[in-house]
């Protein structure tokens, strides 16, 4: 036998996504204004009370997944200096201390 599909709310579908409620619902509704918002592949909510709407949690999950992996990652390339010699000035160059290298010690008399 199947198991039941868990179903979660509002909340929940938030922590998953990492939207906001208002992003959450606006990626339901098609807006002329904000057409980049409307996403079809969005989970659409079911019914499950009079005023109450949930998400089915593999649905949402199967919707984080894509959105990961149709991302494009690529590790950033070491920056070059364009001039060699310049590296070589910078590489043995000691950084400067506000702190002298040598502190004198004093006596208690102060001399």
């Amino acid at each position: 036998m199947a198991t039941p599909p868990t179903i979660i709310r509002r909340r929940d579908v938030e922590a998953r996504t990492g939207l906001s409620r208002s992003a959450i619902y606006a990626r339901l509704r098609p807006n002329p204004k904000r057409p980049s918002d409307y996403d079809p592949t969005f989970p659409r909510p079911i019914q499950i009370g009079p005023r109450a709407v949930g998400w089915i949690a593999s649905e949402v999950d199967d919707w984080v997944a894509a959105r990961t992996a149709e991302r494009e990652w690529t590790p950033p390339r070491a920056q070059k200096d364009e001039s060699p010699s310049s590296d070589r000035k910078t590489a043995n160059r000691q950084p400067k201390l506000a702190v002298p290298k040598t502190v004198p010690i004093l006596d208690r008399d102060g001399a």
